[in-house]
């Protein structure tokens, strides 16, 4: 690890850097089951405004939250192929219980499907129970061999919403429903640029007719499924039989979806904004959007400065928001420690603005407002506060969102590519390419198999190429669709 002063940067070895920024900005630090870690306060505020936000714009289009078992009967998962199949590498299975072996071995939830599905077999009836739209907000298991700080933990918190609908078309609708509320939040929220699009079959849910997903890059130029929707079909409905009489009065399955993000999107945050200072946290996100340090060198001074700041704090901290709550404002007055210390430990947690106030800016009625982001230094009159100062985080968002988005961009190669260009590319500097694909299996295998890119979406329209590419990338057969290829996380 670098000195106390300095992190790896990210250019030296970002895998080192991310690590780094985590543990030093108090995000998380491991736990003593290898795989496992302790999300700290600092990260897990940046997870509760994730999830209060999420919720609502959930609750906005009709769902609700309820709460399913963390133990899954072993039986359960084994009822559809494709499901046990695809998590079976990953699960945690319990066989003694109370000091006594259990007639059935349970598994800690690694998805919950099966549980929910079985559950709304009993809840419905007709097609007047129709649509459930039911989210629930849990942490699951997945026994993983190679782990990392939020991207990829044995246990890891999420929210994974499962619905019921009477028509394939209704499911359909849902599940792109969500994969917008997605994109929206992780672009209006996280500042962070997604492309959305189909998974492939080799890529697809375990279980599931089709999968869509929001695709990120990071700075190392390695893609992030940061969140996936899935129309499950009538797969698990038809195992679990979940049937309703319909409006003609036949029996039919009904058709379900599932959709979930989870605290990974806090390691695509630190990974898309983060710098060789550390952390950047995007105002909305912020646990803290605001911090104030107090300069002063004297007892008399202090008082001044101290009372100034916990004013200006309780002033600021009233501006009601939207959402009907306050700003988020903290006034730095630990003891024993140097301004210079303090910019760098707010600099370290990337709170996006910095207030100074010292005897001088009491004397001029102003402080100096310091940018996260820029680090540009703007004095500002204390009387024009209130208002240039939501103004201020706001452009903070949006720079922040167009700064990520024009990395990406400049990361991306569309047009012709021949396969030894892409397999150099891949080699080297990465990033998403846009190209060709017949359509086999076969053909997505190898590229794998031979660069480690993988399909990371057939991208919606309008991510698409013009002209589309005519040739697969790997055989040269004309194109069925277009792929985004990276190597990912």
């Amino acid at each position: 690890m670098a000195d106390d002063k300095k992190l790896t940067t990210r250019a030296a070895d970002f895998s080192a850097w991310y690590n780094e920024v985590v543990l030093r900005a108090e995000l998380a630090d491991y736990a003593p089951v290898r795989g496992c870690m302790v999300i700290r306060p600092n990260g897990y505020g940046i997870w509760e405004r994730m999830q209060r936000i999420l919720d609502d714009m959930f609750k906005a289009t009709g769902h609700v939250n309820a709460y399913f078992p963390l133990l899954i009967p072993q039986s359960y998962l084994a009822r559809e192929a494709q499901h046990v199949e695809g998590f079976a590498p990953e699960l945690a299975v319990v066989t003694h219980g109370g000091g006594k072996e259990l007639e059935e071995p349970v598994v800690i939830r690694p998805t919950s499907e099966t549980i929910i599905y079985s559950m709304y077999a009993k809840w419905v009836q007709s097609y007047r129970d129709l649509p459930i739209l039911i989210n629930q907000w849990a942490n699951v298991v997945r026994w993983e061999m190679r782990t990392r700080l939020f991207l990829r933990t044995l246990e890891f918190l999420w929210q994974e919403g499962h619905t019921a609908h009477a028509t394939h078309d209704e499911a359909e609708e849902e599940t792109r429903r969500i994969l917008g509320i997605y994109r929206t939040f992780m672009e209006q929220y996280m500042a962070m640029p997604v492309i959305t699009g189909l998974k492939s079959e080799s890529e697809k849910f375990a279980g599931a007719l089709r999968t869509y997903a929001c695709e990120a890059l990071m700075q190392d130029n390695k893609a992030l499924q940061a969140g996936t929707s899935h129309n499950l079909g009538q797969n698990f409905s038809r195992v679990f039989d979940l049937r309703f009489q319909s409006v003609e009065g036949r029996e039919e399955f009904a058709w379900n979806t599932s959709w979930g993000v989870s605290t990974r999107m806090v390691g695509g945050l630190v990974m898309t904004h983060g710098d060789d200072k550390g952390l950047q946290v995007p105002p909305r996100l912020a646990p803290i959007e605001v911090v104030i340090v107090p300069i002063f060198r004297s007892d008399d001074e202090r008082a001044a400065v101290l009372g100034a700041a916990h004013r200006l704090r309780d002033e600021l901290g009233s501006w009601e928001l939207p959402e009907n709550r306050r700003r988020r404002i903290h006034v730095d007055a630990r003891e024993g420690m140097k301004p210079g210390a303090k910019y760098y430990d707010w600099e370290l947690r990337g709170v996006p603005l910095r207030l100074e106030i010292g005897p001088r800016d009491l004397a001029a009625s102003q402080c100096v407002a310091v940018r996260r982001d820029t680090g540009a230094k703007v004095p500002l009159p204390m009387a024009d506060l209130a208002a240039a100062l939501p103004a201020l985080l706001e452009q903070m968002q949006r720079d922040l969102l167009d700064a990520a988005r024009a990395r990406r961009d400049a990361n991306t190669v569309r047009g012709p590519i021949t396969w030894d260009a892409f397999r150099a590319r891949m080699d080297g500097p990465g990033g998403f390419v846009y190209a060709g694909w017949c359509g086999a299996a076969a053909c997505e295998a190898a590229v794998k198999e031979e660069t480690k890119a993988t399909i990371r979406c057939l991208p919606d329209p309008e991510f698409q190429s013009t002209p589309a590419p005519a040739t697969c990338l790997k055989c040269g057969a004309s194109s069925r669709h277009e792929a985004v290829w990276a190597k990912a996380y």
